[in-house]
């Protein structure tokens, strides 16, 4: 049996981090965002659909994201339209990897998996989480984007208190020993259930 563990977390709370250390634990993981970057890339499977719907987006063969913002801040309803394309694209995506692989735990990466309302589709669901301060430093320490574009972005996601009230694990990425640890014991007890069942 495969047991199906989604992952989240808002911006800068140290999701990929947590992902690498579910990876090293021996764990499948399938990432949303690079599925999105596999499907707009030359040759990848959104390009001629997007192309058809969105002419300007296609930039070098592929969909530029970049083009894609200025579509979306030029027409409120791109936005709707661009996620009924790529949104079963990228659930076939995970559908293949799935069953592609031979794992006893598929870790699925997913930044909007609560407000996608498709949390029913996991076993159980970690969030990862930090302190405000922490998360706010981890973000502008990037140097890709203003306060005023983080709190934006941080105001379309569901507050960090609510994914984790709706959690079944936590994951507090204060630093990486506490994370480790805590992702080292969520693997064990999995796996223990699952040698139980």
């Amino acid at each position: 049996m495969t047991y199906l563990l989604g992952l989240t977390g808002s911006i800068g709370m140290g999701k990929s981090t947590t992902a690498k250390m579910f990876a090293e634990a021996g764990c499948a993981v399938w990432d949303a965002d690079a599925a999105v970057h596999r499907l707009y890339a030359p040759g990848g499977a959104a390009v001629a659909p997007m192309a058809e719907a969105f002419p300007d987006a296609i930039v070098d063969g592929g969909v530029s994201r970049d083009a894609l913002k200025r579509i979306i801040a030029e027409d409120p309803t791109a936005l709707r339209r661009i996620e009924v394309i790529v949104h079963p694209l990228v659930g076939a995506d995970r559908q293949a990897f799935i069953a592609g692989v031979d794992s006893d735990i598929v870790v699925l990466d997913i930044p909007l998996l609560f407000e996608g309302r498709n949390a029913d589709a996991f076993d159980a669901v970690v969030v990862v989480t930090a302190p405000e301060n922490i998360q706010r430093e981890r973000v502008l320490a990037r140097g890709t984007m203003t306060e005023a574009q983080f709190e934006a972005i941080k105001a379309k996601q569901m507050p960090d208190a609510e994914k984790r009230a709706r959690a079944d694990f936590i994951v507090q990425t204060d630093t990486l020993e506490n994370a480790r640890d805590q992702v080292a014991a969520i693997v064990a007890g999995i796996r223990k259930g699952l040698a139980d069942a």
